[in-house]
């Protein structure tokens, strides 16, 4: 392993995944709730029952990016070390965090310029991203160099391919998304969105689905007809408190497709602050997105 791997918690990794590897790191972002101030690590995934309790009972979670301190001592605590750095981070086109990060790459450079610190823009969140970084991962265990797998990154990122449905459109009001009249009209009518990321990395409504049931099963239909190999890929599932559900959304994907495995992720305080519970979300790899 030539080089460190390291990430942000708007990745949404697990505990379990993250303590599989060697050489990955995932820097924590704030957050508050009811304008107390918190900070999110990806070791604090057990305090996220609290959190989306905190959520169902109305309080108000806000967000805020990495911070440059936060990345510049990450990468000079590697660098002292004589570490090589890649950072893949949460989509620019939904966080200042890579523009934060960038900033403190510059920093540590400018102190340590013999250093080598990449950074990467996934363009994706949550479990799109935690799927690009299992990409970096694997390529790294084949014996890829940093300059490798920063080409690949950026030659694949845009066939990852991301799909959510949210259960309460109150947040996407919230944080911008719809309009307070879609959100009304939306909860009465039992109107479920279809969404996906975009080239440029950003959440876009695509389709209108009545009811829940039937928004999981556009999820994995999704999933089944766009995704290319159509055999022995990994399905990353994200979820907003509702790992029931995601099992069943994978079930429909396994009945329908042969996959080599799927992890489940529940979305963190940062993506979660503004997806609400009950958000479904499907990531696999295809031509395209």
């Amino acid at each position: 392993m030539s080089f460190w791997i390291v990430t942000d918690v708007g990745s949404d990794m697990s505990l379990d995944f993250y303590r599989r590897y060697e050489k990955l790191a995932v820097l924590p972002m704030p957050y508050r709730v009811d304008g107390v101030e918190k900070l999110y690590h990806v070791e604090d995934e057990g305090s996220l029952a609290e959190f989306y309790a905190d959520l169902r009972a109305e309080k108000v979670a806000t967000t805020a990016q990495v911070t440059v301190d936060s990345a510049f001592n990450k990468f000079e605590e590697l660098v002292t070390q004589g570490e090589d750095v890649l950072y893949i981070g949460l989509s620019g086109g939904l966080s200042g965090t890579v523009q934060s990060v960038q900033t403190a790459r510059e920093m540590a450079l400018e102190k340590y310029p013999q250093a080598k610190i990449a950074v990467v823009d996934s363009l994706l969140a949550s479990g799109g991203q935690s799927l690009i970084i299992y990409y970096a991962l694997k390529l790294r265990s084949e014996g890829k160099s940093l300059d490798e797998t920063v080409q690949w990154l950026v030659n694949n990122r845009q066939k990852i391919i991301s799909w959510f449905t949210v259960d309460d459109l109150n947040f996407l009001f919230r944080g911008g998304r719809v309009s307070r009249t879609s959100a009304l009209l939306g909860s009465v009518m039992r109107i479920k969105p279809i969404m996906h990321v975009n080239y440029d990395g950003k959440l876009i409504p695509r389709e209108k689905i009545t009811g829940r049931k039937r928004a999981l099963k556009a999820l994995a239909e999704k999933c089944i007809t766009l995704a290319k190999p159509q055999s022995g890929q990994m399905v990353f599932i994200s979820h907003g408190d509702c790992r029931e559900e995601a099992e069943y959304l994978a079930g429909l994907v396994r009945e329908g497709m042969k996959v080599a495995g799927i992890e489940f992720f529940t979305l963190g305080t940062i993506i979660g602050a503004h997806a609400g519970p009950g958000t479904m979300a499907i990531f696999f790899l295809g031509e395209g997105r």
